[in-house]
Parts: C-alpha cells; structure tokens; sequence
C-alpha cells in the first residue's frame, strides 16, 4: 500500500527561511523547489535531493525537535559527517541501531536530524 515517503515537515521561527536555505540548500546541498502559489504565502521553503523532501516551515512559538526527527538512509556517511564538520556543523556518533551506523546533527534552528547507513558485514 504504501510507496515511500513524500517529505518531512520541520518547524522554523517566523524568518528562519534562511537558516534554512543556508543549511538545507548550503550545507547539505539539497535543491529548493519552488511551493505552490497557494501555500507560498504561508512562508517557509522546502528542499528535495535524492529520495528525501523536506518542507520548513515557521510557525509562532518555535521550539526546536530535538528528540522527534527524521532518520534518513544516505550512501557516503563519513562524507557526509565530514561535509557538516567542515561546515561547523558537529555529528554525534550512535553505535546503536543494529546493522547500521548512524550519527545525529542538527540544523541551524537546532532541529535534530539522523543520517544512517547500512553497515558493511565483515566475514
């Protein structure tokens, strides 16, 4: 029934649209989509690479996720945690989620991500 994830929604304060573009677009090198006419008044961007879509959002009274997150599959983990840290953006490693390894970081508004790989089995 189910096909993949379409996107992700991810708080910002009112004017964090930057942050986010600087982050989302800079950093992590995900392409801005253009919103539908409809929604463009309501603020915010949204981003798209690879399998994954995230729409940032701002709303009054942000407080950033920092437990509730995405966990997202990537090919090239170390290059990526390498791509954030030469960015100024520190991962935190997590060894425990079996068959993967993983780390969390976080986006400019301090919303937490997690970026995960499967793991090489080593005969």
């Amino acid at each position: 029934m189910f096909e993949r994830l379409h996107h992700v929604q991810i708080l910002c304060p009112p004017g964090g649209e930057d942050a986010a573009r600087a982050f989302y677009g800079g950093v992590l090198g995900m392409t801005e989509v253009a919103k539908p006419p409809e929604l463009k008044a309501r603020g915010g961007c949204w981003f798209r690479s690879g399998g994954w879509e995230v729409h940032v959002s701002p709303v009054e009274d942000f407080s950033p996720q920092r437990r509730a997150h995405p966990g997202v599959l990537v090919n090239g983990l170390d290059d990526l945690a390498r791509q954030l840290e030469t960015a100024g953006r520190p991962v935190t490693w997590d060894p425990h989620f079996p068959g993967h390894r993983r780390f969390y970081a976080q986006d400019d508004h301090g919303n937490r991500l997690e970026f995960l790989e499967p793991a090489e089995i080593k005969d």
